[in-house]
């Protein structure tokens, strides 16, 4: 596993690729920070189309990521994880639709964990889920890097912002 390091408007974020392909986004605060695993080895330059990307998205310009994604994750998660990718930019969706989406309107809770647990935030959309309230719920960057990242994308996509302001 190779890693690199990319400063962001939400904080330092860690970048993880085995073979070409990404596995990890890691925030470098919140209740999930962490940094790289010590087997890992630091290379910057395979990481420059993925930063390019996520500067592209930071600057309003990117409303979609192509990248070879990898996430190590169970298959109920990777059902979870594609219907989250399917979630428009700009927009939300509560945790009761994505288990509806997926076909399991019960397992409310289960996407819940899935989304928790997304190895690959920001690029796959887990901040655009919200509770059936229209509540920011948790978030592994904190709730402020979750409103800043649905502000950013309603700014830049003519609706209104998560703090209700336009």
């Amino acid at each position: 596993m190779i890693y690199t390091y990319m400063d962001s408007p939400i904080g330092r974020l860690l970048l993880a690729a085995e073979n070409g392909s990404l596995k990890h986004i890691r925030f470098s605060s919140g209740r999930k920070a962490r940094g790289a695993d010590p087997e890992w080895e630091r290379h910057d330059e395979p990481f420059r189309e993925t930063k390019l990307q996520l500067r592209a998205y930071f600057a309003g310009q990117r409303h979609q990521f192509s990248l070879a994604l990898a996430p190590d994750v169970t298959p109920f998660q990777q059902r979870v994880l594609a219907a989250l990718q399917e979630i428009p930019y700009g927009q939300t969706r509560s945790y009761r639709e994505i288990a509806t989406a997926i076909g399991n309107p019960k397992a409310v809770r289960a996407v819940g964990g899935a989304n928790a647990s997304n190895p690959l935030p920001i690029v796959i959309p887990c901040h655009r889920v919200i509770g059936s309230g229209g509540a920011l719920t948790g978030f592994g960057g904190g709730l402020e890097t979750k409103r800043f990242l649905l502000d950013l994308e309603r700014r830049h996509s003519g609706l209104f912002s998560a703090s209700g302001a336009a």
